[in-house]
């Protein structure tokens, strides 16, 4: 399980619509190298399925998801 220490990159997409949060995401796992680990933050309601969907799909690991009240905090780590 990744901590806090472990994360690379934050992308704070609060109040970013659909699909701001996964394009931002994806532009991250680009640029990034294998094993790094990117967090997001998005309050957009489409991103508490389509990040772990695209995830999936794309052969990441998502490391944790926290729901709260205001948004959802991703981890994922880029895999290859």
């Amino acid at each position: 399980m990744a901590t806090t220490a472990d994360i690379t990159r934050s992308i704070d997409a609060r109040g970013m619509p659909c699909p701001g949060p996964l394009m931002s995401l994806i532009g991250a796992i680009r640029e990034g190298s294998v094993g790094e680990v990117i967090e997001v933050l998005s309050s957009d309601e489409g991103s508490r399925t389509d990040i772990p969907a695209w995830v999936a799909k794309a052969g990441h690991e998502m490391v944790e998801v926290v729901e709260d009240d205001r948004f959802v905090h991703f981890v994922i780590r880029k895999v290859r």
